[in-house]
């Protein structure tokens, strides 16, 4: 079942969230879902945070492809700027635009040169516009790593779904995009930002969760080696590691191994492939060698070799 929004039909219940993500290969729990369900159908942008490699941005991506909407990402930076994000002028053409009236000794006007024709949209701008096929995603990538004077230029988008240029006026939304921001917490965005969203922290998943992650991603892992990478990885997440590894790469190392003929947890391939799963030297130091081997006996006796 589905409810309008706009041109766009988005489902009508948790339930219909949750069908629509799973045909877009997006396994999540109800409590995300449910949040989801609130963005889509009150029109509200949606915040969320979570360690990186959770799965925040892909539900941007899910949602597109699902919904068959335009996704339009900002990925944010430091030094992020009303250019790059918001819009600019497209001055090479103005100036070109003044000669060729001063040839023909025409005259023109402030209007004339601040006109929609000579405006270059960027990321925010872009979204605001409704294509055939609907409102599309907007998707601001990695908030917390832009700087904290950059997310004043996106509180008129995420409150009123417009933007004021000082020459043309307030450009608003014929629908609202569906958005959704995505930050690390590398550092704490403004509640200002964060009280014209809903928020949801996404967290790692369960262990079942996420076995059927792999079960959606890696169809060709046997479901008893399966079991036995998210009980390695879920015995990973709970060391004091500088940075522990997500679904994303749980996958990816799921793939690795698959690759290397692997079928069950070998302390020797294990070691050799750390690195698919821990981004930083001092992790993998900490776990390569008998930390890793009492890791996978530990994974043996719960799952099985």
């Amino acid at each position: 079942m589905s409810a309008s929004r706009g041109d766009d039909v988005v489902p009508d219940s948790v339930d219909g969230v949750l069908e629509l993500l799973a045909s877009g290969d997006y396994i999540c729990d109800r409590q995300l879902a449910t949040v989801v369900f609130l963005a889509l159908t009150h029109q509200r942008p949606l915040f969320l945070e979570g360690e990186p490699g959770v799965g925040k941005t892909e539900i941007a991506k899910v949602l597109a492809a699902t919904l068959s909407r335009r996704l339009v990402r900002l990925q944010c930076y430091e030094g992020l700027d009303t250019a790059s994000a918001v819009y600019e002028w497209n001055v090479a053409q103005q100036l070109l635009e003044i000669r060729l009236a001063d040839q023909q000794q025409g005259r023109l006007s402030a209007a004339d040169l601040y006109d929609r024709r000579f405006l270059i949209e960027r990321p925010l701008l872009q979204a605001l516009r409704t294509d055939p096929e609907g409102a599309p995603v907007l998707l601001i990538d990695e908030l917390d790593r832009a700087d904290e004077p950059f997310e004043a230029f996106l509180l008129e988008v995420l409150s009123e779904y417009q933007i004021t240029i000082p020459e043309l006026g307030a450009i608003a939304a014929e629908q609202p995009p569906i958005v959704i921001v995505t930050s690390n917490r590398t550092r704490e965005v403004h509640d200002a930002l964060k009280r014209r969203c809903l928020y949801h922290w996404v967290d790692y998943p369960s262990a079942d969760t996420e076995l059927q992650i792999l079960r959606t991603k890696v169809p060709d892992a046997e479901e008893r080696f399966a079991a036995q990478i998210v009980a390695y990885v879920h015995g990973l997440r709970e060391q004091n590691l500088f940075k522990s590894p997500g679904v994303a790469e749980s996958i990816e190392w799921t793939q690795a191994m698959l690759s290397l003929d692997q079928v069950a947890l070998d302390p020797d391939t294990v070691d050799q492939t750390l690195g698919v799963l821990l981004k930083y030297q001092d992790d993998i130091k900490k776990v390569r060698g008998d930390a890793s081997r009492a890791l996978i006996d530990e994974v043996a006796g719960k799952v099985g070799s």
